[in-house]
């Protein structure tokens, strides 16, 4: 039986709008090929600069870092991207032609600054792993699109999903600490991340509670001053439900990325089922509050707040540089072209290079140039997630596509942040470019879901989505579901 607080009622799925007569959205398929052709040779030009970094024109097989050839990787993934290029045209013949290529060049960018910091760490290689994970992230992806020919069937497994997501972010509490934080399993040798697939789980439920509940989210409530409304306890009691779990998770695994990464992404979906934006500034200070309460009383996240605030601390007393000052010195080096791949210096951060700070290492041996492209891929990524909800028509569709694309977008800015000095430092990966298979297998789930509700969104020729009059996606705009507050 669910919590007191999330009895809100969760309704069945919505029948599908039939499709509109004589008209028909192209395919582009096609399109989508050349761009995986161009994804994989980007990569594989990659990994043979890496190869001749290496000393070795044709391959690092005679390095003491690995035994495979530079071909291995580049083959390895081209071989997936045909395999997800074959589920998409056969079973999401309609989907958005942009977002599978987006997803096979960040991957095999990830494949290529892995492989060059494997130079580095002889005994530390993880480029392979990285290639098996990504290959079952694709297995996944495939599954996923070919097995969930309805998007709305999720819609059912609103309570079932909030209860697994809380069951995954609870069970790493009771294994040891890894690097301050409860946030691995770590059994016979293999290491697992359960918070990374609840993150798609929480999107699920939330996109199916707002979407039952947006007309009272947006509607109801006792005013209190100018356009705030005070919602009822039985709306209320899931917002503040969230929020407490937040912080719960914050102080039991010492995780602030993943606190402010579940708590955005339901106040992201709140707005976006609601279109008001004083939930934004609710939103905004109950974060801030907790993030205050548990960074003065939690070490752990103390200390990643004290050298946020001061990274070359550690240089003044005599200690040598930290992470962040370390990565802040990567991004000095790169300047604006970068010193080329395997010139750069940034395998001295330790431990969490492949990790943590791998766009530390993109912005030296990239440069400004290579990392800004890097964030416009994250951006068009995102941008083709929010073009998909906007193209549905049913509220569940609009928020669960709104709720994937808000968990790239939170995790890119959390993470850049966290390495270029802006926030204090998470222990969060960077979507597919990072070294982590829990993390590379949930982003692409992420996409195949994305890909799912775009080929909905354009299989059946659905014009531009309106919505019931006064929702937000109405005739009156974003604003005419409950006023700016």
């Amino acid at each position: 039986m669910p919590p007191p607080a999330l009895t809100a009622k969760v309704t069945e799925p919505e029948p599908a709008p039939p499709p509109l007569p004589g008209v028909r959205t192209p395919k582009r398929r096609g399109i989508e090929l050349m761009l995986l052709a161009g994804a994989v040779l980007i990569s594989a030009l990659g990994h043979a600069y890496v190869g001749l970094a290496g000393g070795d024109p044709g391959t690092t097989a005679h390095h003491p870092v690995t035994h495979h050839p530079t071909t291995h990787y580049a083959a390895g993934l081209a071989v997936a991207a045909l395999v997800a290029h074959l589920a998409v045209r056969l079973r999401a013949p309609y989907a958005d032609p942009v977002l599978l290529p987006i997803a096979v060049l960040l991957n095999g960018l990830g494949l290529v600054l892995i492989e060059r910091l494997d130079l580095a760490t002889p005994g530390e290689a993880g480029a392979g792993d990285q290639l098996r994970w990504s290959g079952l992230g694709v297995g996944l992806f495939a599954l996923v699109v070919a097995g969930l020919r309805d998007h709305r069937v999720l819609q059912r497994y609103a309570y079932l999903s909030v209860t697994a997501a809380l069951a995954l972010m609870l069970v790493p509490v009771f294994f040891p600490a890894v690097n301050g934080a409860h946030i691995w399993i770590r059994f016979a040798g293999l290491s697992f991340q359960p918070g990374e697939f609840a993150k798609i789980l929480l999107a699920v439920f939330f996109a199916a509670y707002l979407a039952a509940n947006r007309t009272a989210l947006a509607l109801t409530g006792r005013r209190l001053f100018w356009r705030f409304r005070l919602l009822p306890g039985r709306v209320l009691g899931p917002i503040l439900t969230i929020w407490l779990l937040s912080v719960g998770v914050l102080v039991l695994e010492r995780d602030l990325g993943t606190s402010l990464l579940f708590f955005g992404l339901f106040v992201i979906m709140l707005f976006t089922a609601t279109g008001r934006i004083g939930w934004i500034a609710v939103g905004l200070l109950l974060a801030a509050l907790g993030a205050y309460a548990v960074g003065a009383l939690e070490p752990h996240v103390h200390s990643r707040v004290q050298d946020w605030m001061n990274p070359f601390a550690s240089i003044d007393r005599g200690e040598g540089p930290g992470q962040l000052a370390q990565s802040l010195f990567a991004f000095a080096a790169g300047g604006l072209l970068g010193a080329g791949i395997g010139h750069g210096q940034s395998f001295l951060i330790g431990f969490a290079a492949k990790s943590d700070f791998v766009l530390a290492t993109a912005g030296e041996e990239l440069g400004l140039v290579g990392l800004t492209a890097l964030l416009l891929l994250y951006g068009l990524l995102v941008s083709r997630g929010f073009s998909a909800g906007l193209a549905l028509r049913d509220p569940f569709g609009r928020l669960l596509a709104t709720g994937l694309a808000s968990i790239v977008a939170l995790q890119v800015f959390v993470i850049a942040g966290g390495v270029t000095g802006l926030i204090p430092l998470t222990g969060m990966a960077m979507p597919f470019l990072a070294q982590g298979g829990s993390s590379v297998v949930t982003n692409w789930i992420i996409v195949a879901l994305l890909v799912r509700l775009s080929d909905s969104a354009r299989g059946g020729g659905m014009p531009w989505p309106t919505g019931p009059a006064g929702g937000p996606w109405g005739p009156r705009g974003a604003g005419a579901a409950g006023g700016s507050g």
